[in-house]
């Protein structure tokens, strides 16, 4: 009997180790975005972010936001010694990687912003993946300047074209 039980009592105390390993996979998320309004107050703001990829890779399609006429997705890039903004349809997230929508990069362009939104220091996106997720990231809107958010860690996500010269969004 006694040599029975031990077996039992192994196979128990494995069990929770076991089930460990058979989580759910990583899921594709969303931190450290932020909106900076345009330094002379007129013109689109930019917005950032990272996007960490889950286990299989997909395409940001589209951004909306209920406090903005449009965002659309651009790409900082040098052209014969000149930076250029150029519009992107979509952005390649690879499994377990990162894209980083930063300054001098990838980055949102938020359109018309709802004056009470940039009141309220806050604004809800939703971004559209190729893969039908739909995340929504709380992105606190920064005023200006050259500085990134205070408090770009407080935001994670959650579940839910024409190419030309950067004239007036240099740093976007």
């Amino acid at each position: 009997m006694r040599f029975t039980r031990l077996p039992l009592a192994m196979a128990a105390l494995a069990a929770p180790f076991a089930l460990v390993s058979c989580g759910d996979p990583a899921p594709l998320y969303i931190d450290q975005a932020w909106v900076r309004l345009n330094p002379n107050g007129q013109g689109p703001a930019a917005g950032y972010m990272t996007i960490h990829g889950g286990e299989q890779p997909v395409k940001l399609l589209r951004v909306t936001s209920e406090g903005a006429m449009r965002i659309e997705m651009h790409e900082s890039i040098e052209e014969n010694g000149m930076m250029k903004m150029k519009a992107i349809e979509a952005v390649e997230i690879p499994a377990k990687g990162e894209v980083k929508f930063a300054p001098g990069g990838k980055h949102l362009m938020v359109f018309d912003i709802n004056p009470a939104i940039v009141e309220n220091g806050k604004m809800s996106m939703t971004l559209l993946f190729s893969d039908g997720q739909r995340l929504i990231v709380d992105a606190p809107i920064q005023k200006g300047g050259s500085g990134e958010a205070k408090d770009q860690m407080s935001n994670m996500a959650t579940p839910a074209n024409s190419a030309g010269a950067m004239g007036g969004h240099e740093g976007h």
